[in-house]
């Protein structure tokens, strides 16, 4: 379903959910480029701060891109900006819960401004704020 302007209003939210694996760390090193030790290899990221292999950060803020694109406000949005402030490691195993919340609609310029937060249990590991443009609904 896609929303259309006229459609949001404050307060609308919607989530997704997805259990990082080990091949999620490897295929986002290979797309992205990032092949930082510390996602890859168990040995390194022990010397870590982290105690341990953590997944790419924008990996987990992909998923905030998922529910924008599938949900709200849905297919034919276009994303004008994001900000990401990163709280907390995601780890191989960890299930993060992307949710997205509108914020502000300003129907004038047919934008819309919405919460972002990134979740592995009651743990916020990403938090920020997206300003979207919902398609325009079809000419009759």
């Amino acid at each position: 379903m896609t929303y259309y302007i006229d459609q949001l209003e404050p307060g609308m939210s919607a989530s997704t959910a997805k259990t990082i694996t080990d091949a999620d760390l490897v295929l986002f090193a290979a797309v992205s480029t990032d092949v930082n030790p510390a996602h890859l290899d168990e040995e390194y990221g022990k010397s870590t701060p982290f105690g341990g292999r953590i997944a790419h950060g924008m990996l987990s803020a992909g998923f905030i891109s998922a529910v924008l694109a599938n949900q709200l406000p849905g297919p034919g949005t276009i994303y004008l900006s994001q900000t990401l402030r990163f709280k907390a490691p995601v780890r191989p195993g960890d299930t993060v819960k992307a949710t997205v919340t509108v914020k502000e609609v300003i129907a004038a310029k047919n934008r819309v401004a919405l919460d972002t937060v990134c979740t592995v249990g009651d743990t916020v590991v990403i938090e920020g704020e997206c300003l979207m443009m919902p398609p325009k609904r079809p000419a009759a």
